[in-house]
C-alpha cells in the first residue's frame, strides 16, 4: 500500500510525548506524499499539526484495530513497534487486569503490587497437559511448556527469569518450581518437592533484602536445577548462586535494610531459645541501622524466623547446626558495634578493654578475645626475610573489621547452600532436569559501582543468547514451513561482551591492578582510558577522571572506579582468619578451613569443560579474584543454558511507588527496552510476524470472495488466489504448508478491506430493507386511502335517502295526534310508579323495623344470659379457691402451730429467748442512754436560764437600790419564778435517779436470766456429748460382739446406699420437673387471664416453706390453677365433667405425698432404733427387712414420679383430643377414642381411690400399733431420746407386720398402675401408628400426584402403564407367594395321610391276624414309590477345598459379559447363598474366611483393572447389592419392613455381620470414588473441545486472530493436532457409562449420584477453561454453550435422570453464558447481571466481563467502568477466595438401603460359570 493509503483521513497513528512517551492521534486531513505536516487530532479533541520530515522527523506509527488491542501475544499486533506493544500491555494491565502478555517466546510479567488468586491448585491442574497458546498467559503454561518439552524431546529445559529489582523475579521463580512440584511429585516418600519449595524461605532470608525499589530484593542470582527420572518425577535438585552483594552487611543506603535474617534474629530476641545470642533491637546495631527503617510494611520478622526453621529443619539441619547458624549470624551484629579508638598518634589504633560487644563476637563464636583483640587493630607484613607486625589506623581497621564480616557472611551464605544441595541431593540417576535461573535484571543508579558493572556484564551474555535463540526459532518456523527467507539483521552485543571479557578488557586491566603492590582505582581508570578509547562501547566522561561509560544493550551506564579494586580483591587478613579456624566449635572453624578448587557438580546431561586449565595459584596471595570467579561461572551458566531448550519469563516493573496496579509508561518502557521484548518485537518485524492457518484465514476472510471462488473445494488455493487479487505486492506475504506468514501491517489492512467490506454490505443492506420498509408503508397508506373513501361515499348515501323517507313521513302523519297520544300514555305510566314506589317503600320500612326490633330484644335476652352465667362461673371458681385457700390456712395454721409447741421445747427456742433478751436489753440500754443525754440537756438549759435569771436580778436589785423600795413587787415575782424553777429542777434529778433504779433492776434481772440459760445450754451439751458417747459405747462393744453380722450389715448398708443415691436422684428429676412445671405455668398466667382470686409471688412464696406435715404443697397449687386454665380453654361445658376427675388426681397426688414422707420418717426413726438396741436385738432378718423396707419406699416413690407424668400425658392428650374434636365435629372415630379415654381414666381413678382407702386404713394400723407399745413398755429416754420425743412405736414386729401389709398393699397398686400405664401407652401407640399410617399413605399419594402432574401427556401416560405394570407384578408376587404355601401346606397334608394310611394298614394287620385261623387268600396291594419334592432353602453348600475354585471363578476371572444375560448382581446373590449356608451350619470360621477373601478378591480385581469403567461398575453394583443382602436377610426387624414371608425365614441365625457390613460399605465408597476416577479420566480430554469448541451450532462462532495460538512448539502439527471431540461424542459416552451402569444393576439413586458427579466435572473443567481463554469469551461462543448445556440436559430429560440434580450442577456454566450474552452497559444491565448470576462470585464475573472479547468490529468491549459498577456494587454473596472451580470436588456419597424382590430359592445358575462344585440346599 502506498503511503496517501496509509496516511488518510481517520487513520489513527502514535506520536511521541514528553510524559507519556506515546500519545494516540487521529488524523484530520488526507496526507499527500511530501508534505511537511501532518493534521492530527488528539484524544482531548486538541488540534496539532504534526512536522513530517524524510530524515528528522519520519511518518508517525500507526496504531492497531480495536480488535486487535489486548491481544494476549503482542506477535499477533498487526503493526509491532513500541507504541503498539506498549499500548496492549497497558490496556491488559489496567482494564482486565492481566499480568502476564506473550511476546512470541517470551512471556511478560508485570508486577501487580498484590495478592492475586490465581496460582492455586485449581489453576495449576486447569493449566496441567494443555497446550501454550490454548490458554490466557501464565508462568504455569511456560512451566508446563518446559515440562512438556523435557518429556517429549528428552531434553533438558531451562527458564531464565530476568528483570530489575522489584519486577517480581523472585515470584515468579518460586511459581514455576510450586508448579514442577505439583505436577512432578516425587514417587517415593521423600517428598523431594516439598524441600526444594522450603528452601525458598531460607534463600530469601539470607540472600534477599529490602532496597528502595523492592522489599524483597534478591541480593545474588542462583539457578536451580531440579532432576527427573524417567517418569519424570521430582527426584532431586541442585542450587547454584552468583555473586552475593557482601557490601550490604556493612552498608545500606537510605530506606534501605540489610539481609532479613538480621532483623528475624533481632525481633525474636527476647524468646528464651535466643538469649545466649545477646541481642536487642535491630536499632542498636550499627549493620542495621544504616537505612534508618527497620520494618517492612506488612512484614513480621518473628513469624518469618520460624518459618525459617522450619525450613531447615524440613532439609534435615539438625538444631545444634542452626544454633550455630545463628550464633554466627549474631557475631556479625556484635563485630560491627565493636569501637575502635585512634591513639594520639593517629597512625595506630585499639579496641576498649570492656568492649561488651568484642566479648560477645568472641563468646559466640568460641576464639580468644585477647587474640581477636590484638588483631582488629594490627596486621602481619611478610617479607622475603622478616615478618612485621605493623599497627594500623582507625579508618584501616575499621576496613579490616567490615572485610572480615563481609567475610564471614559470604562463607555462611555457601555453607548454607551447601548443606541445601545435599538435603536435595539423590542417589538416582538423573534423567533430565529443568533449570530455573532466578538473575537480576540489567540495572542503572545513579551511583553505579562493581556490583552494577558484573551485574549488567551477565544480563549481555543472557542477551546475546537470548537474541540468537530467537533468530534460531525464528529459522526453523520458516524451514519447517519451507518458505523462502533471508537473513534477518538483528543486533550482535558481542563487541560489548569483548570490550568487557576479551584479552586486556576491561576485567583483564582490573586484575593486573589488583595485582600491583599500590594499584589504585585513579591508575585504573587511566589505563582503561588509554586503551579502550576507540572502541564505540566504552566513552570517557566529560567532567571526571575516574569514571567510565559503557554502551550496553539496553542503555549508557557510567560506572565510579572508586572502590573497584577494594571489591575485586575481596582482601581480608590472614590473622583474623587464622583465629576463627581455631574456634572451638567445629561449624565455625569448617567454615573457614581452606578447600582446593574444584570444579562445579556436573549435570547428567551436559558435559562442560573449561577452555583453558587453569593452573593452581602458587600460594594464598594470588588467589583468584572476584571478577575472575564471576566470570567462570558465568561461563559455565552460559554452557548450560546453551547445553538447554531456554524459556524466557520477562518481569517488569509498572512503577517506583509500589502502588498497585498503576501503570508508569516512561518506566516501563526502559525496562521493554532492557529485557529484551523490543528486540524480539524487531526481529519477529523484520520477517513474516502474522501468521494465519489456512482455515482460519479462510473462515475470516472469506466475506472478500466472490460465490464462484468459493465453489472450489481446496482452500488452499482459495487463499492463494484471494491473497494474490487483494495485495499486490507479492513480497508481503509467503505461503507455507500449513500457513499463511504477513508481513506487518498486512493483517490490518486485510481487517480494513475486510470492514469495508462489511461496511457496504451493511449499506446495501439498510438501503433494500428501508425501500422495501417505504413500499410497504405506501402500499398500506394507499389501500387505506381507497378503503376510506368507499365508506365515505356509502355513508353519504345512505344519509341522503333516510332524509327523503323522513320527509315522506312527515307528510303522512300529524305532530299534534302523536304529542296528545304520548302525553297520555306517559303521565298514566307515572301514575302507576308513583303509587307502586309508596307501597313498596312503606313495606320495606317496616320490615326493617321489625328486623331492629328482634335484634334488640335478642341482644337485652343475650347480655342478661351471658351477664348471669359469668357470674355463675365467677363465683363458682371464687368459691372453689376460697375453699381451697381456707383448706390450705387451716392446715398451714396447724403444722404452724404444732412447730411452735416443738420449737418451744427445744433448746434453739431458748437461744432464740436469749438473743430476743438480749436484744432488748440492748434497747433499754440505748434509750437509757438517750435519757440521760436528755437529761444532761435540760439540766444545761436550767442552769443557763438560772444564771440568767440571777444576772437579771442583780441588775434589778441594782437598779431598785437606786431608785428604792419602787421596785418590791417586781422582785418578789421575779423570786417567785425562781423557786418555782428550782422545783422543777429537783423533780427532774429525782425522776433521773428513780429510772437510773429501775434500769439497773432491770438490768440485774436480764443477767440472771442470761446465766440461767447459759447453765441450761452448757447441761444441754453435756448431756449431748454424754449420749454421742454412749452410743460409740454401744456401737464399739456391738462391733466387738458380732463379726460376722458386720459384714451382713455392711452388704445392707451398701445397697441402701445406693437405693439412696438413686431416691436423691429421682428427687433430683422430680425437682427438675417441678421447676419446668413453674415456668411454664408463669408463662401461661403470663399469656392468659386467670379467673379467681390469686395471690402474689411473695404471698405464695411464704406458704411454701418446708414442713414435717404434707398436706397441701405448692405443687397442688398449681394443679389447681392448671385446672381452672384448662377449664378456660376447653370451655364451660367441656371442662365440667373433668374438673372431678382432676380433683380427684390431685387428692391422690396428695394422699401419696403425705404417706411416702411418713414411710421416710419411719424409716429412719427404726434405723436409729436398729443402732441403739446393740447386738442382741439385731439379726440378719430384721436388716433384711429394714433394706426391704428402704427399697419398697424408693421403688414408691419411682411408681409416684412416674404416675405424675403419666397423669400429665394424660392431661395433654385429653387437651389435644379435645381441640380436634372440638374442631372437626363431625369425626365420630375421634370422639369415640375420647369417650374411651375418659371412661378408662375414670375407672383407673376409682380404683386409686379405693387403694387409697387401704393405705390410711393400715396406717391408722400403724398408729394405733405405736400407741399400745407406747403403753406396754417404757420408754428408755437415755438410749433413744429421739425416738422418746417424737413418741413412735418402738416394737419392731408391730411395725414390721404393719409393714408387711403396707408393702402387699403397695404392690397390689404398683400392679394396678402398671397395667394401667401399659394399656395406656398400648393404646397411644395405636392412635400414633394409625396416624403414621395414613400420613405415609397421604404423602405417597401426593408424590406420585405431583410427579405425575409434572409429566407431559406421553409420560404421563407411560407412567401410569409402569405403576400399573409394578402393581400386577407385586400382584403376581403376592399370588405366587400365596401358592408356594398352598402347595408347601398341600405337601405336608400328603405327607401325613400316607402316615395315616401306613398306621391304618398295620392296625387292619393285627385285627387280621387276631382273627380265626382259617385261611384267607392273601391280599395282594400293589406300592408305587414316589420321588419326594424337594424344598430348596436359598442356600449353596460347597467343600473347603473348593473356596479357593469359588473365588477364581466368580471374581477373579469372571467378566461381566459372561452374565449379562442372566440376573443381574447374580455373582452378589450366589455369594450370599454361601454365606448362608455358612450361617445355617453355625460355621462361623467359614463365615469369616468366605467374607474376609470375598473383599480382598474384589480388591485385587479394581487394582488390576483400575481404568476400566465396565469392571469397576460391575464391581460396585454386586458389593453394594451384597450389601443389600446382608442388611436385608440380617434379621433386624428395621430392615425387614419390605420382606416377604418366604424371605424373613431366610434370614440369618447364628452370626450378626454388622461388622462386615461396614467393612462393605467402605468398599463400596472406594469402588465409587475409583468408577468416578475413571469416568472422569475418559470424558475429561473429551470436555474442553466438546463445550468450547466444537460447532454444534454450523457457522456461529467467528474466528479472529489467534497470535501465540497454535503456534505451541508442544503441539505436534505433522500428526494433525490434538484430536476433537463434538458434543454428540461426549453424550455419546455418557450415555454409554449411563447403560453400563444400568445393565449391570446398579441402584438407580448410585447412577444418579454418579451423573451428577460427572456433571460437576464437566462444569468445573468447561467454567475453568472459560475463565483462563480469552479466545472462548464472546457473544457467539456464548450462545454456543448455552445450545450445549440444553442438550446435556436434555440428555439427563430422555433417561429420567431429572431427580439427580445433575442440572443443578451446570448452574454456573449456563449463567457464565447468559453472562456472555446479556447487555453491558448501563447501571440496570449491572443489577440485572448481578441477579442473574447467582452461582458465579464476582471474582468469576468480573474475569468473565474482563475477558469478553468483541469478534467484529460492530461489537463492543465492556468498559471498565461498568466492570467497577459490578465490584462495587453491595451483594449478600459468601463467595470463596478461590476464582477457578474445584474439579476434584466430590459431593457426599449415599448408599440408600434396596431390598431385593428376588426370591433365592428361585435363582439359577448358568452352567457356563463353571460353579457345578456347589450344591443348592
Amino acid at each position: 500500500m502506498s503511503v496517501n493509503e496509509l496516511y488518510s483521513k481517520y487513520t489513527r497513528v502514535w506520536i511521541p510525548d514528553p510524559d507519556h512517551v506515546w500519545r494516540a492521534a487521529e488524523i484530520v486531513r488526507d496526507y499527500k506524499e511530501g508534505e511537511p505536516v501532518l493534521h492530527l487530532t488528539l484524544e482531548d479533541d486538541t488540534p496539532l499539526e504534526y512536522p513530517v520530515g524524510p530524515k528528522s522527523n519520519p511518518l508517525p506509527f500507526l496504531r492497531n484495530p480495536d480488535i486487535l488491542v489486548g491481544e494476549n501475544d503482542l506477535t499477533a499486533l498487526s503493526y509491532l513497534h513500541e507504541p503498539a506493544v506498549l499500548h496492549n500491555l497497558k490496556v491488559r494491565f489496567l482494564e482486565p487486569n492481566h499480568i502476564y502478555t506473550y511476546c512470541g517466546i517470551v512471556l511478560v510479567a508485570i508486577n501487580p503490587y498484590e495478592q492475586l488468586h490465581i496460582y492455586g491448585e485449581e489453576v495449576i491442574r486447569a493449566y496441567s497437559g494443555q497446550n501454550m497458546g490454548d490458554m490466557d498467559p501464565h508462568i504455569f503454561a511456560v512451566a508446563e511448556e518446559a515440562y512438556k518439552q523435557m518429556a517429549r524431546d528428552e531434553r533438558n529445559q531451562s527458564i531464565i527469569v530476568s528483570g530489575e529489582s522489584g519486577a517480581g523475579k523472585t515470584v515468579s521463580a518460586k511459581y514455576a518450581m510450586r508448579f514442577f512440584a505439583t505436577v512432578g511429585g516425587s514417587t517415593s516418600d521423600t517428598n523431594v518437592e516439598e524441600k526444594v519449595l522450603a528452601s525458598s524461605p531460607i534463600m530469601e532470608a539470607i540472600g534477599n533484602a529490602k532496597t528502595t525499589r523492592n522489599d524483597n530484593s534478591s541480593r545474588f542470582g542462583k539457578y536451580i536445577e531440579i532432576g527427573f527420572n524417567r517418569q519424570y518425577r521430582i527426584i532431586g535438585a541442585n542450587m547454584r548462586t552468583y555473586l552475593l552483594e557482601k557490601s550490604r552487611v556493612v552498608f545500606q543506603a537510605e530506606d534501605e535494610r540489610n539481609y532479613h535474617i538480621f532483623y528475624q534474629l533481632c525481633a525474636s530476641a527476647s524468646l528464651p531459645e535466643y538469649k545466649d545470642l545477646c541481642l536487642a533491637s535491630a536499632e542498636d546495631f550499627t549493620f542495621t541501622s544504616m537505612g534508618e527503617n527497620i520494618f517492612i510494611e506488612g512484614v513480621n520478622d518473628a513469624e518469618d524466623l520460624e518459618k525459617t526453621r522450619e525450613a531447615f529443619t524440613l532439609l534435615g539441619i539438625k538444631e545444634g547446626n542452626q544454633s550455630s547458624i545463628f550464633k554466627v549470624i549474631a557475631s556479625i551484629l556484635h563485630l560491627g558495634n565493636i569501637e575502635i579508638c585512634s591513639q594520639r598518634d593517629g597512625e595506630s589504633c585499639h579496641v576498649l578493654r570492656d568492649d561488651l560487644h568484642l566479648k560477645h563476637f568472641c563468646t559466640l563464636l568460641g576464639v580468644e578475645l585477647k587474640q581477636m583483640e590484638h588483631w582488629l587493630c594490627h596486621r602481619k607484613l611478610v617479607t622475603a626475610t622478616e615478618t612485621y607486625v605493623k599497627n594500623m589506623s582507625t579508618k584501616q581497621a575499621e576496613n579490616a573489621r567490615d572485610a572480615l564480616a563481609k567475610h564471614i557472611y559470604a562463607r555462611m551464605f555457601d555453607w548454607i547452600v551447601e548443606h541445601i544441595n545435599k538435603a536435595l541431593h539423590t542417589s538416582s540417576k538423573q534423567h533430565s532436569f529443568i533449570g530455573v535461573l532466578d538473575i537480576y535484571g540489567f540495572e542503572t543508579f545513579e551511583v553505579n559501582s562493581f556490583e552494577q558493572f558484573c551485574i549488567n556484564y551477565a544480563n549481555e551474555k543472557l542477551q546475546q543468547q537470548f537474541n540468537s535463540h530467537v533468530f534460531k526459532l525464528e529459522q526453523e518456523e520458516y524451514m519447517k514451513e519451507q518458505i523462502p527467507w533471508t537473513l534477518i539483521d538483528f543486533y550482535d552485543n558481542q563487541p560489548c561482551i569483548d570490550l568487557i571479557e576479551a584479552r586486556l578488557g576491561i576485567l583483564d586491566l582490573l586484575d593486573e591492578e589488583c595485582k600491583v603492590p599500590k594499584g589504585t582505582d585513579e591508575n585504573w581508570a587511566q589505563k582503561l582510558y588509554k586503551q579502550h578509547s576507540v572502541s564505540a562501547h566504552f566513552q570517557k566522561p566529560r567532567m571526571s577522571n575516574v569514571s567510565f561509560i559503557i554502551v550496553h544493550f539496553a542503555d549508557k551506564v557510567e560506572y565510579q572506579s572508586e572502590g573497584f579494586l577494594e571489591k575485586n580483591r575481596d582482601t581480608v587478613y590472614g590473622e583474623q582468619i587464622n583465629i576463627l579456624k581455631a574456634s572451638e566449635f567445629q561449624l565455625v572453624a569448617d567454615l573457614f578451613h581452606d578447600k582446593d578448587d574444584v570444579a562445579p557438580p556436573k549435570s547428567s546431561r551436559v558435559n562442560v569443560r573449561p577452555a583453558k586449565s587453569t593452573p593452581k595459584a602458587p600460594n594464598k596471595e594470588h588467589k583468584k579474584t572476584v571478577g575472575h570467579q564471576f566470570r567462570s561461572s558465568l561461563h559455565l551458566l552460559m554452557e548450560t543454558l546453551n547445553a538447554t531448550t531456554p524459556h524466557y519469563v520477562r518481569c517488569i516493573k509498572p512503577n517506583d511507588l509500589k502502588e498497585p496496579f498503576m501503570f508508569d509508561s516512561r518506566r516501563a518502557v526502559q525496562q521493554l527496552r532492557a529485557c529484551g521484548v523490543l528486540e524480539t518485537i524487531r526481529i519477529s518485524a523484520a520477517g513474516y510476524p502474522s501468521r494465519w492457518t489456512y482455515p482460519d484465514f479462510f473462515n475470516r476472510y472469506r466475506v472478500l470472495l466472490k460465490k464462484s471462488e468459493m465453489a472450489s473445494a481446496d482452500k488452499k488455493l482459495v487463499c492463494r488466489n484471494l491473497l494474490e487479487t487483494l495485495i499486490k505486492d507479492h513480497d508481503m506475504f509467503q505461503f507455507g504448508k500449513t500457513k499463511i506468514f504477513f508481513r506487518a501491517g498486512q493483517v490490518a489492512y486485510l481487517e480494513k478491506l475486510r470492514a469495508d467490506r462489511f461496511r457496504s454490505a451493511c449499506i446495501k443492506i439498510q438501503k433494500t430493507v428501508r425501500g422495501w420498509l417505504q413500499r410497504v408503508r405506501y402500499r398500506k397508506v394507499r389501500k387505506m386511502a381507497v378503503s376510506l373513501q368507499r365508506y365515505g361515499r356509502g355513508y353519504l348515501a345512505r344519509r341522503h335517502a333516510d332524509f327523503l323517507r323522513q320527509t315522506r313521513a312527515a307528510l303522512l302523519c300529524q305532530k299534534q295526534y302523536r304529542m296528545v297520544r304520548d302525553r297520555r300514555a306517559y303521565l298514566r305510566v307515572r301514575r302507576a310508579v308513583v303509587t307502586i314506589q309508596a307501597f313498596t317503600r312503606g313495606m320495606f320500612t317496616r320490615r326493617i323495623y321489625q328486623e331492629f326490633m328482634l335484634h334488640h330484644k335478642a341482644m337485652l335476652i343475650q347480655k342478661v344470659v351471658r351477664g348471669w352465667l359469668q357470674r355463675r362461673r365467677f363465683r363458682r371458681a371464687r368459691d372453689a379457691a376460697i375453699t381451697i385457700q381456707c383448706l390450705f390456712r387451716r392446715v398451714r395454721a396447724r403444722r404452724r402451730l404444732k412447730q411452735l409447741k416443738v420449737e418451744a421445747r427445744s433448746a434453739e427456742r431458748l437461744k432464740s429467748l436469749n438473743s430476743g433478751m438480749e436484744n432488748k436489753i440492748v434497747q433499754l440500754q440505748r434509750k437509757m442512754d438517750d435519757q440521760s443525754k436528755e437529761l444532761r440537756t435540760h439540766n444545761e438549759q436550767l442552769l443557763q436560764v438560772n444564771n440568767k435569771l440571777q444576772k437579771q436580778l442583780e441588775e434589778v436589785q441594782s437598779r431598785q437600790g437606786g431608785a428604792g423600795g419602787a421596785g418590791g413587787a417586781q422582785l418578789s415575782s421575779l423570786q417567785e419564778e425562781l423557786d418555782r424553777l428550782r422545783e422543777e429542777l429537783q423533780e427532774a434529778s429525782a425522776q433521773r435517779k428513780r429510772m437510773e433504779e429501775e434500769h439497773g433492776k432491770e438490768k440485774t434481772g436480764l443477767q440472771l436470766r442470761v446465766e440461767e440459760l447459759e447453765k441450761e445450754n452448757a447441761l444441754l451439751k453435756s448431756e449431748k456429748e454424754e449420749m454421742n458417747h454412749r452410743i460409740l459405747q454401744l456401737t464399739k462393744s456391738s462391733g466387738e460382739d458380732s463379726g460376722s453380722v458386720s459384714l451382713m450389715e455392711t452388704s445392707l448398708q451398701a445397697e441402701l446406699d445406693a437405693e439412696r443415691q438413686r431416691y436423691q436422684n429421682l428427687l433430683k428429676q422430680k425437682t427438675t420437673v417441678e421447676q419446668r412445671y413453674d415456668n411454664l405455668k408463669e408463662e401461661l398466667s403470663m399469656s392468659k387471664f386467670q379467673p379467681g382470686h390469686r395471690r402474689n409471688p411473695s404471698n405464695q412464696s411464704s406458704l411454701e416453706s418446708d414442713s414435717n406435715y404434707t398436706s397441701i404443697s405448692t405443687s397442688e397449687l398449681g394443679d389447681t390453677e392448671d385446672s381452672i386454665q384448662l377449664v378456660e380453654e376447653m370451655g364451660l361445658e367441656k371442662a365440667a365433667m373433668d374438673i372431678s376427675l382432676f380433683m380427684k388426681l390431685q387428692k391422690r397426688v396428695r394422699e401419696l405425698e403425705q404417706e411416702r414422707r411418713r414411710l421416710q420418717v419411719n424409716l429412719d426413726k427404726m434405723e436409729e432404733l436398729a443402732r441403739s438396741r446393740g447386738s442382741e436385738s439385731r439379726s440378719s432378718t430384721s436388716e433384711q427387712e429394714t433394706a426391704d423396707l428402704a427399697y419398697n419406699n424408693l421403688k414408691r416413690q419411682e411408681l409416684e414420679s412416674e404416675n405424675k407424668k403419666l397423669k400429665k400425658d394424660l392431661n395433654e392428650l385429653r387437651k389435644s383430643i379435645s381441640e380436634r374434636a372440638s374442631e372437626n365435629d363431625s369425626s365420630k372415630e375421634l370422639q369415640d377414642s375420647y369417650n374411651l379415654l375418659l371412661s378408662q381414666l375414670r375407672s383407673a381413678n376409682e380404683e386409686l381411690d379405693g387403694r387409697k382407702e387401704e393405705v390410711l386404713i393400715l396406717r391408722t394400723q400403724i398408729v394405733s400399733a405405736a400407741h399400745i407399745r407406747e403403753n406396754n413398755q417404757p420408754i428408755q429416754s437415755s438410749e433413744a431420746p429421739e425416738v422418746s420425743e417424737d413418741k413412735e412405736p418402738l416394737d419392731s414386729e408391730e411395725a414390721l407386720k404393719a409393714y408387711h401389709g403396707l408393702r402387699e398393699s403397695k404392690k397390689l397398686l404398683e400392679a394396678q398402675l402398671q397395667t394401667q400405664s401399659r394399656q395406656h401407652g398400648d393404646e397411644l401407640e395405636a392412635l400414633h401408628t394409625q396416624i403414621e399410617l395414613l400420613r405415609d399413605d397421604i404423602e405417597k399419594k401426593q408424590e406420585i400426584l405431583s410427579y405425575t402432574a409434572s409429566l407431559s401427556p406421553e409420560a404421563r401416560v407411560e407412567y401410569s402403564v409402569q405403576q400399573e405394570i409394578t402393581r400386577l407384578t407385586n400382584d403376581n408376587l403376592d399370588l405366587k407367594e400365596l401358592v408356594e404355601k398352598l402347595e408347601k401346606n398341600e405337601r405336608k397334608l400328603k405327607k401325613q395321610l400316607r402316615i395315616y394310611m401306613k398306621k391304618v394298614q398295620e392296625l387292619e394287620a393285627s385285627q387280621a391276624a387276631a382273627q380265626t385261623s382259617r385261611s384267607r387268600p392273601a391280599l395282594s396291594r400293589q406300592v408305587t414309590v414316589q420321588r419326594k419334592e424337594k424344598d430348596f432353602e436359598g442356600m449353596l453348600e460347597y467343600y473347603k477345598e473348593d473356596e479357593a475354585l469359588l473365588f477364581k471363578t466368580l471374581i477373579t476371572d469372571i467378566r461381566p459379559n459372561t452374565v449379562s444375560a442372566t440376573v443381574p448382581c447374580l455373582p452378589a446373590y450366589i455369594l450370599f447363598m454361601c454365606i448362608r449356608h455358612a450361617d445355617y451350619v453355625n460355621d462361623d470360621q467359614k463365615v469369616e474366611s468366605l467374607l474376609t477373601s470375598t473383599i480382598n478378591a474384589i480388591k485385587k480385581v479394581l487394582k488390576k483393572n483400575n481404568e476400566d469403567f465396565e469392571m469397576t461398575s460391575f464391581w460396585l453394583a454386586n458389593t453394594s447389592r451384597l450389601l443389600h443382602c446382608l442388611k436385608q436377610y440380617s434379621g433386624d426387624e428395621a430392615f425387614m419392613t419390605q420382606n416377604t414371608g418366604k424371605q424373613n425365614e431366610h434370614c440369618l441365625k447364628n452370626f450378626d455381620l454388622a461388622e462386615y457390613r461396614q467393612v462393605l460399605s467402605d468398599l463400596s465408597i472406594q469402588i465409587y470414588q475409583q468408577l468416578i476416577k475413571v469416568a472422569e479420566g475418559i470424558i475429561q480430554p473429551m470436555i474442553v473441545s466438546a463445550m468450547l469448541e466444537s460447532e454444534s451450532i454450523p457457522s456461529l462462532a467467528g474466528v479472529k486472530t489467534m497470535g501465540y495460538r497454535n503456534r505451541s512448539s508442544s503441539m505436534d502439527v505433522d500428526s494433525g493436532g490434538p484430536a476433537t471431540y463434538t458434543l454428540q461424542a461426549l453424550i455419546r459416552q455418557l450415555g454409554q457409562f449411563h447403560g453400563t451402569m444400568r445393565d449391570h444393576g446398579l441402584d438407580p439413586e448410585i447412577v444418579g449420584q454418579v451423573v451428577r458427579q460427572l456433571f460437576h466435572c464437566v462444569n468445573a473443567v468447561t467454567l475453568n477453561n472459560l475463565l483462563l481463554r480469552k479466545d472462548v469469551c464472546s457473544w457467539s461462543n456464548g450462545m454456543q454453550l448455552r445450545y450445549n448445556t440444553s442438550q446435556m440436559e436434555e440428555w439427563l430429560r430422555a433417561n429420567n435422570l431429572s431427580h439427580s440434580k445433575a442440572a443443578e450442577t451446570l448452574e454456573p456454566i449456563i449463567q457464565a453464558a447468559q453472562l456472555l450474552q446479556v447487555k453491558k452497559k448501563t447501571t440496570q444491565d449491572a443489577e440485572a447481571i448481578c441477579s442473574l448470576c447467582s452461582a458465579l462470585s464476582t471474582q468469576q464475573i468480573v474475569k468473565i466481563l474482563n475477558l469478553y472479547t468483541p469478534l467484529n468490529e460492530f461489537e463492543e468491549r465492556v468498559s471498565v467502568s461498568f466492570i467497577r459498577s459490578i465490584q462495587t456494587r453491595p451483594q449478600q454473596r459468601h463467595d470463596p477466595p478461590q476464582l477457578l472451580m474445584d474439579t476434584k470436588h466430590m459431593f457426599p456419597v449415599l448408599f440408600p438401603y434396596t431390598p431385593s424382590a428376588l426370591s433365592l430359592e428361585t435363582l439359577h445358575i448358568p452352567a457356563s460359570l463353571g460353579l457345578d462344585f456347589l450344591i443348592r440346599v
